[in-house]
């Protein structure tokens, strides 16, 4: 049995920036113990897995360490394999997913991801984030992640957080952001508790920042960057339940999966 799969960069203008992801079109769901384990070769933050669907297609994202209910770079990357490689033509692609579903819209050269907006609850500071990011945050949120707000970008960029002090807290996540010199906010993303040690740039991070960052200012079409050691660039609008981030991505390698025997295929 063989798989063609594809490795994008997401939220990127170029190759080695943005967030890599694999992409893995199917034509009928595999066992998921064989796309856990896919996604654990593939050792990047997200692989993501599309089927044809009864409106589109059904998307799932797992990384490494396990499948996840809303990934934006992956969910980017999907939608430009099956623009760009696999010939889709309709102006909208609609993805079914765990989160419920999800639109993607080719604008130009960038694609914008309809995504849920969320809005994580004002929280105590346990004592395990301030020792494992090492600086206190003037802020803290919650809901699946932790959204730990600073008062500097320099603050945000500077931190070299403690993984396995991370990796003990009861969140998905901890995103940390602060504003920007020269976008509207920063941020980044720590999740080693799925495997994630920092993911570079985080589609869904942003489902929760931009909510956050839009009323602080006051105004809902806003401009990211994730300050992660590849980075990325984000546009982000909030409209009344949701979040719409646009940005680019490119094509870095197409191969396929070669399986010597089908264990896990049922």
């Amino acid at each position: 049995m063989k798989l063609r799969q594809y490795q994008i960069d997401a939220f990127a203008e170029r190759t080695f920036e943005g967030n890599p992801a694999a992409v893995v079109p199917l034509e009928r769901w595999l066992g998921d113990d064989l796309l856990q384990a896919i996604a654990e070769e593939n050792n990047l933050s997200e692989t993501a897995f599309f089927v044809p669907g009864r409106d589109g297609f059904d998307l799932r994202w797992f990384t490494p360490d396990r499948e996840v209910d809303l990934c934006g770079h992956a969910t980017l990357a999907a939608a430009h394999v099956i623009l760009e490689h696999l010939g889709f033509s309709e102006p909208v692609i609609q993805f079914e997913t765990r989160s419920g579903s999800l639109f993607v819209r080719k604008q130009g050269k960038r694609l914008q991801l309809d995504f849920p907006a969320y809005a994580p609850a004002p929280c105590a500071i346990p004592e395990a984030l301030e020792q494992g990011l090492g600086v206190r945050p003037v802020e803290l949120l919650a809901d699946e992640d932790y959204l730990a707000v600073f008062d500097s970008e320099a603050t945000v960029r500077a931190m070299a957080p403690d993984h396995a002090r991370l990796a003990e807290l009861n969140v998905r996540g901890v995103i940390v952001t602060a504003p920007g010199t020269e976008v509207d906010f920063v941020s980044r993303f720590f999740a080693p508790g799925i495997g994630i040690p920092e993911d570079p740039v985080t589609g869904a991070a942003h489902c929760r920042l931009a909510p956050y960052w839009a009323k602080r200012l006051n105004r809902n079409r806003l401009s990211a960057r994730q300050v992660s050691k590849r980075g990325g660039s984000l546009e982000c609008e909030v409209t009344a339940d949701r979040v719409l981030l646009s940005g680019s991505a490119v094509t870095f390698m197409e191969g396929e999966i070669v399986f010597q025997d089908r264990r896990g295929t049922d």
